[in-house]
């Protein structure tokens, strides 16, 4: 063992590790989805996050219900909105937008997604905002293209081809059972964000990031997509298998089904002689992927009739134990259990100022030197508005104030 292994650091407990994006202030405009996921990764990063909503009922995810959490506040909003500060401000009252106005031109980065024109009609704009704070990174996200067609996840999934490539063959289109389209372009956002910081870094400038929901939905299709611009090949629903590799779905067992997914010759070989029916490794109608996937049916008709014979979970016991990637359909609450099985840690716990703790789904990167934090429980509406905007009980922080990270309070100009 190395000198460096033997080495025990001791961290005092009121040393918190630093994190990636420590010292940013993001003033949070966007609402729903997209975006307040972008925001939530940056708040997991480190960043300070200041979620702007209207006093009327806020972030219209707070209503999205059921299902509702104990103590009756929505499920859907407490999974977004982590490591962020809630101040409510009416856009349409020329103080709350002064407000506004001073907070984006102090933040370093700025979000958005509301249709177009709506923040250039408040002044909130990416040329407004950039006049008064020249190195901000300003992200919009928009719906369908550039045009002013709404920006519903469902919308994006259908026009953007990802419904014609899910559901069963005889059946309908069907739709992912997540918006994951949102989650994609709200994935797509923060990198977008982060890469633009760090152009910030080296060269003292901001930049506009954009991100629509039909790019990020044609984007999510890759291969099909691929398949299509590079061979002609127009996909079509398959229900669970793959287009081009074989054996890639779900086989039917004596109690319902599991996941066979083989990704080459070798491991094709090992699950035939796992399964005990080596013939099929040697059978020339299975000898290379591409000959498995013209022969799928027959394939698939000799595996079944195999796994047929035991439950799905004696097959998926022995079949890991030899190394070939499979397991069953789990429901949610099966996969978080799963999830700990194979030493993971797939929930972050917030105690909340009331004392109530709310579970969320953990951030699942994992930084050896800055890593992830859970600070702030999703934020009741307007929580943070005296202590941020100085509005209730701070007489030195009169309304109209922002204040700072460290608690420094700035007069707006």
């Amino acid at each position: 063992m190395s000198e460096r292994a033997d080495t025990v650091l001791i961290v005092p407990d009121d040393v918190r590790p630093a994190s990636s994006l420590d010292g940013v202030l993001v003033a949070d405009f966007s609402r729903v989805l997209a975006g307040p996921l972008a925001t939530m990764i940056l708040g997991d990063l480190g960043a300070e996050v200041i979620k702007v909503e209207h006093p009327d009922g806020g972030d219209d995810t707070r209503a999205w219900g059921p299902p509702w959490s104990p103590n009756g506040e929505s499920s859907y909003y407490l999974g977004l909105n982590r490591n962020k500060r809630s101040v409510t401000l009416d856009l349409k009252d020329q103080a709350d937008l002064d407000t506004a106005r001073d907070l984006a031109g102090r933040s370093d980065v700025v979000i958005e997604n509301f249709r177009p024109g709506v923040m250039r009609r408040y002044g909130l704009d990416e040329p407004a905002v950039r006049a008064s704070n020249p190195a901000v990174v300003y992200c919009s996200i928009l719906g369908i293209g550039r045009g002013d067609v709404a920006g519903y996840d469902f919308l994006a999934q259908a026009v953007g081809g990802l419904m014609s490539v899910t559901g069963d063959p005889e059946g309908e289109p069907r739709k992912v059972g997540v918006a994951l389209v949102d989650v994609m372009a709200g994935l797509h956002a923060a990198i977008g964000i982060v890469a633009a910081l760090r152009h910030r870094e080296r060269t003292g400038e901001g930049q506009l990031v954009e991100v629509d929901l039909l790019s990020t939905t044609l984007f999510s299709l890759v291969n099909q997509a691929s398949g299509y611009l590079t061979a002609g090949v127009v996909p079509r629903r398959m229900g669970n298998r793959h287009p081009s590799i074989a054996p890639y779905e779900t086989f039917a067992t004596s109690d319902g089904p599991i996941v066979i997914a083989v990704g080459n010759d070798g491991q094709f070989r090992t699950l035939s002689r796992s399964l005990g029916v080596e013939a099929l490794a040697d059978d020339a109608r299975f000898a290379t992927n591409g000959d498995r996937v013209t022969n799928r049916e027959a394939l698939v008709g000799a595996l079944e009739a195999r796994l047929r014979s035991a439950s799905a979970a004696s097959w998926v016991d022995v079949r890991r134990r030899d190394g070939i990637p499979c397991g069953v359909v789990h429901d949610v609450a099966e996969a978080f259990a799963y999830a700990r099985t194979v030493d993971l840690d797939p929930v972050a716990t917030l105690k909340r100022r009331d004392g109530i703790e709310v579970d969320t789904v953990a951030n699942p990167l994992r930084m050896s030197l800055t890593p992830i934090r859970y600070d702030l429980a999703p934020p009741s509406l307007g929580e943070h508005t005296g202590e941020i905007l100085g509005r209730t009980g701070t007489k030195e922080a009169p309304r109209g104030t922002i204040r700072g990270e460290h608690g420094n309070t700035e007069e707006k100009p």
